[in-house]
């Protein structure tokens, strides 16, 4: 993650709405018993490739200077080819839109112009004091003009359909029978 930090930092800028792109390469490390990478090293790796969006384009020092920190808080990726190890990839990373409690974000593994993963991510924004920070708020921190880039539907029908109640509510483990 340090790494992507000082390289993301020497990088060329970057418009908030702009695509991100990085070249990764598959390591040792980053295979499963199966040969491919993991699929919990994909998440990672798209981990590092927001936070070099939000480098180069500036958003992460006016988040961090806010006292506001990103996390996710839903996500689904799909698995079209397996990476291989020493593979080389580019990981693509956009936003692909907001609501009025979040930004989605979609990701993608490309190899020689060939979609292998694509993932997306909904995020929400924290306050390192505590509380949630609106869409408003994101908005005046960061200049970027939210209103301009909505949600696409069928990712908001996804997204409300996937969602978890509020930490605030309750959260019970119950199973519903199959077929039911």
């Amino acid at each position: 993650m340090l790494l992507i930090t000082l390289s993301a930092r020497r990088g060329p800028r970057l418009d908030p709405l702009g695509i991100s792109r990085i070249n990764g390469r598959v390591w040792p490390t980053d295979i499963d018993e199966f040969r491919h990478v993991n699929n919990g090293v994909y998440l990672s790796l798209l981990d590092h490739a927001r936070l070099d969006l939000l480098e180069r384009s500036g958003l992460w020092s006016r988040i961090r200077a806010a006292g506001v920190y990103p996390v996710v808080s839903m996500q689904t990726v799909s698995y079209r080819k397996s990476l291989k190890l020493g593979q080389r990839y580019v990981i693509e990373t956009r936003i692909a839109g907001f609501d009025e409690r979040s930004v989605f974000i979609e990701q993608r593994f490309v190899v020689a112009g060939e979609i292998y993963v694509r993932a997306y991510v909904v995020g929400r924004f924290l306050r390192e004091r505590g509380g949630v920070v609106s869409m408003g708020e994101l908005a005046e921190i960061t200049g970027v003009d939210i209103a301009s880039v909505p949600v696409p539907a069928w990712l908001a029908d996804w997204a409300e359909a996937s969602r978890l109640p509020s930490t605030r509510d309750d959260a019970p483990s119950e199973w519903q029978p199959l077929g039911s």
